[in-house]
């Protein structure tokens, strides 16, 4: 009895699939390099802000890839649609990095780059949502153990670095408080971009881990489908 032809529906949303997950794998890093760099030390000022809307656009062009995998599950899918939605932020509001880094002191600038800051964060909780969602799709039992576990780190420590930074905040606009602390708050001005890019290299380095060992799990399902 001859074996049963492979879905040929499957096997595409698999390929798109994993060519998504490739795409946030290089875009991911990328993005984060690129964007503070610009922000902060007036990279590519030749080209604009091409290179921020090129890194963050392959993360934009990843999860679009990636729609086309289980349609159907709802959890997934407003899972997918939330990311979307922050990576399409990301990509309106990388451009302002450009000129924020040329008028650092304006207000509006300051405010969208914020913004732009908050929303990275949340993409990123976002996108271990997505992954934890995928990794209970597939067959993979040690992946879905890994996954669920590894996404539940990643998005407490986010919660956690937004915690900080609330309190940054606050501590910013609170009054009378000691020259410690206001040494403290100086310097933290002064390194804040790549305080923050210290701070969220263990979530994101995670996160690229369990994305690539997603995109391998689902190539081998595609060769084994295809044998």
């Amino acid at each position: 009895m001859s074996d049963p032809q492979p879905n040929p529906e499957l096997l595409r949303s698999l390929g798109h699939l994993a060519r998504g997950l490739s795409a946030l794998f290089w875009g991911l890093p990328a993005s984060l390099i690129i964007c503070t760099g610009t922000a902060s030390a007036g990279w590519f000022k030749g080209f604009w802000a091409v290179p921020a809307l090129a890194a963050t656009g392959l993360l934009l062009f990843g999860l679009w890839q990636m729609g086309s995998f289980q349609k159907q599950e709802r959890p997934w899918r407003a899972a997918l649609d939330r990311a979307r939605v922050l990576a399409l932020v990301n990509f309106g509001l990388c451009p302002f990095l450009y000129w924020w880094n040329r008028m650092p002191g304006h207000p509006f600038f300051t405010i969208l780059v914020g913004v732009l800051a908050l929303s990275g964060l949340l993409f990123l909780f976002d996108l271990n949502l997505v992954l934890a969602r995928l990794g209970a799709m597939l067959p993979d039992e040690t992946l879905r153990h890994e996954t669920k576990q590894f996404t539940t780190l990643n998005r407490a420590l986010l919660v956690a670095m937004l915690f900080l930074v609330a309190i940054y905040f606050v501590l910013v606009r609170a009054p009378g408080l000691p020259p410690q602390v206001l040494v403290m708050i100086e310097w933290l001005e002064r390194t804040s971009h790549w305080s923050l890019v210290f701070l969220i290299l263990v979530p994101l380095s995670l996160t690229m881990a369990l994305i690539w060992k997603t995109k391998e799990v689902i190539l081998a399902s595609v060769f084994d489908v295809r044998q």
